[in-house]
């Protein structure tokens, strides 16, 4: 188990109180996603070196590294991450699911085997298909490799990695609804914002933001406004509140649209939400090349007023370093400022409409280095850090702000004519 970080003095320029608990379980790093070129996994038979995959530990080790290491140190506290129950699971991806697991895996014990796995799980029927979709998942965990759609690959170790994620992530929501912390952050991996009730997407198997949005709103959250930075569209989260009025889904991403059969959605302005939901699924697709200047202004413009009309309980930020100018997994051009000042709006935000209670989910970030940074970068503006800790190594990359402007103003106008709770600003 991990042991918390040792403490040592605070800078002045960030109050005692600030600490964020950060859960992680080195069990994560198990998901092995095997290389290729790129995320395909193909290998042509002609090139010297492939490419490992770009969800790979490597980038999550860094994280963890710079957070133990770095100057963030201090304000730290670190907690275990555990396995996801079956129960829990239930809540987002199936009413009733079809493998129940043994105490051994119910107490944290990870099945390294297939015949371990097969030892201590049973299946029980089913009868639609976010049950086929669990179901696929643990079969394709006996199997031992699978790909289950476009670069997401599931080998040994991904299923118990995956439910440490989702599990890691419920742990680090309830110690928020417990009243034990303010700020907490779920290290995790694999990722889950595009992992809808019935299929896995981009590199996702089980929602571990969408998981614990849910608790909370079992717990009694009466509001909760989601927050994804991640350069794709968190399509997964936003399809499993689609019809919610008590979750506001906010996502900035670049215009990528939809990517095939596992990504249905396309990100745009007009996936709005349907029924009760409808206005509260809010889409902002920014133009490739967007940094530091197009990100503040769409969190100025758009994000802030969105989230004081909604005044939330409780604020998730689910966050993606491959927004970064140097991501081999996106076309956006951020940098540590751009990352801290998005850091700083959303504390300010939770703040005035959520009592300063903030959970932040992992997802993306594949620049093995830069990605740590990045982090470092956002939970610096979320403490309130008022001078940075670390330099930029990379700094600076130019953006086409002036567009970006545009997109952002056209982007209001449109929510202004067609958004009901926020016809006002």
């Amino acid at each position: 188990m991990e042991s918390p970080s040792t403490s040592s003095p605070l800078p002045e320029s960030v109050p005692p109180r600030d600490v964020i608990h950060v859960f992680w379980h080195e069990g994560m790093l198990d998901h092995d996603t095997g290389s290729g070129v790129f995320d395909t996994g193909f290998d042509p038979g002609f090139l010297e070196v492939l490419d490992k995959h770009p969800e790979n530990a490597d980038r999550v080790r860094n994280m963890v590294s710079i957070l133990r290491k770095g100057p963030l140190a201090p304000f730290i506290s670190w907690h275990s991450g555990r396995l996801a129950h079956h129960s829990e699971l239930h809540s987002f991806h199936t009413p009733v699911l079809i493998i129940v697991l043994s105490d051994c895996l119910a107490q944290e014990c990870i099945l390294s085997t297939v015949m371990e796995f097969m030892r201590f799980a049973k299946v029980i029927p089913y009868e639609n298909d976010w049950q086929k979709y669990i179901e696929e998942l643990v079969q394709a965990n006996v199997a031992g490799h699978k790909e289950l759609c476009l670069g997401t690959f599931m080998n040994p170790g991904s299923w118990g990695a995956a439910l440490l994620a989702a599990g890691t992530t419920l742990s680090a929501m309830k110690q928020i609804l417990d009243g034990n912390a303010n700020l907490t952050y779920a290290l995790v991996r694999p990722p889950g914002h595009h992992a809808q009730p019935s299929r896995a997407d981009g590199y996702c198997f089980l929602n571990n933001a969408g998981l614990a949005v849910q608790l909370a709103l079992d717990s009694g959250c009466r509001k909760i406004a989601v927050i994804d930075i991640d350069v794709h569209y968190g399509n997964g989260t936003a399809e499993g509140f689609y019809h919610s009025g008590n979750v506001l889904t906010i996502s900035l991403h670049m215009n990528h649209a939809s990517w095939g059969p596992s990504h249905p959605q396309d990100g745009s302005i007009h996936e709005l939400g349907e029924g009760s939901g409808f206005g509260y699924n809010l889409n902002i697709p920014l133009p490739n090349g967007t940094g530091d200047e197009g990100y503040g202004y769409a969190m100025t413009e758009l994000v802030v007023p969105a989230i004081q009309k909604f005044e939330p309980n409780l604020i998730v930020l689910v966050v993606g370093q491959d927004s970064s100018a140097f991501d081999p997994n996106g076309r956006q051009c951020l940098t540590m400022a751009g990352y801290r000042k998005i850091g700083e709006v959303v504390r300010m935000l939770s703040e005035r409409h959520s009592r300063g209670r903030i959970l932040i989910v992992q997802e993306g970030g594949y620049h093995v280095t830069y990605s740590a940074y990045c982090l470092h970068a956002t939970l610096e503006g979320v403490l309130g850090v008022q001078t940075p800790l670390l330099s930029d190594p990379i700094a600076y990359y130019p953006e086409d702000k002036a567009f970006t402007f545009k997109v952002v103003d056209a982007i209001k106008r449109y929510w202004k004519e067609c958004i009901p709770f926020l016809n006002q600003f």
